[in-house]
């Protein structure tokens, strides 16, 4: 099992903490670092700082060696999609060609209301999705004069330059919860499936429906990776376990909840408790069909339970 480290910035995390994060996780072993793409503070207080997805990672490309960076996943509302695969482009090259990017249909309304971004509904988000998806493919692999006329974006003419530097592209991610349009998506345009926010058996279940997606267009199940981004919360012994479950409840301004009732509730599809549990826990995802774990750490300045994730993880399960 391939194991990288998800971060969500928005909690208010500055440029050099997540620098710091990212340096700690390629000396562990992590595979990947990536981030979310908010603009707007959640869980817990709203008015917490927030970065740009993009611009860190261009910082943290120049300051890193080996790990590869991403997102989990880019609204297409928030970036023109010719624009972003420009983006996606220069940070490639910044990085040496360790970019992988997540994209998504976007959710968040308030995020976008409050910075002036048009919100349409989520079939026009799809739609201007599946105009992305054919364009990064094309933008990047096609030959100068590539023209395109999607659902809503043209392209003609198109000369862009320089190329990724991984060929023929970066890895695409398409990031969902299993609909039938997102493994439609994916199996079309992707290079990995990334489920979210949900246990192993639906996992399961719904890598089946994207192995059926792929056969539908010809294409090789095996050639489409797949993966889960899975909440983690972990401690070495049980004190230290029920610690870190007091200090994300306050942290995500729930310290009323019961740790118990937390857990019940959580149990089901994070990774928790003790190493021995951890474990067992990430084993499920991978017999459901994963072949990455991502793991979303909401506690991102507790850099000792980064720490007991790569040792207990990493090449162990």
């Amino acid at each position: 099992m391939r194991v990288a480290l998800m971060l969500e910035p928005q909690q208010g995390l500055t440029y050099l903490e997540q620098l710091e994060i990212a340096r700690l996780a390629e000396r562990l072993g992590f595979e990947a670092l990536f981030r979310s793409d908010h603009y707007r503070s959640f869980p817990g207080p709203a008015d917490k700082p927030t970065t740009d997805a993009w611009t860190v990672l261009a910082g943290i490309a120049r300051e890193t060696a080996t790990i590869r960076l991403g997102t989990l996943v880019s609204p297409v509302t928030f970036r023109h999609p010719g624009s972003f695969a420009k983006v996606v482009t220069t940070v490639d090259e910044m990085s040496g060609g360790r970019v992988e990017v997540g994209v998504g249909a976007g959710w968040n309304d308030l995020e976008h209301s409050e910075l002036g971004l048009p919100f349409p509904e989520i079939a026009r988000r799809a739609d201007l999705m599946e105009d992305e998806l054919q364009m990064f493919h094309g933008l990047w692999e096609e030959p100068d004069g590539w023209s395109f006329e999607g659902k809503q974006v043209s392209v003609k003419d198109a000369g862009f330059h320089p190329k990724p530097v991984q060929r023929p592209h970066p890895p695409i991610i398409v990031g969902g919860e299993g609909r039938p349009r997102s493994l439609r998506l994916a199996a079309r345009y992707a290079d990995e499936y990334n489920m979210s926010g949900t246990g192993p058996a639906e996992c399961l279940e719904k890598f089946v429906r994207l192995d059926d997606e792929c056969r539908k267009i010809g294409r090789d199940p095996a050639t489409i990776r797949r993966s889960v981004m899975v909440g983690f919360l972990i401690g070495a012994d049980q004190v230290e376990f029920e610690r870190r479950i007091r200090d994300l409840l306050e942290m995500v301004g729930d310290e009323g909840t019961d740790a118990a009732a937390w857990l019940e509730e959580h149990r089901p599809r994070w990774i928790v408790g003790t190493p021995d549990e951890a474990r067992a826990a990430a084993a499920r995802f991978a017999a459901a069909g994963a072949q990455r774990i991502i793991l979303q750490d909401l506690l991102p300045r507790d850099h000792g339970m980064i720490e007991l994730a790569a040792r207990e993880l990493i090449g162990k399960v």
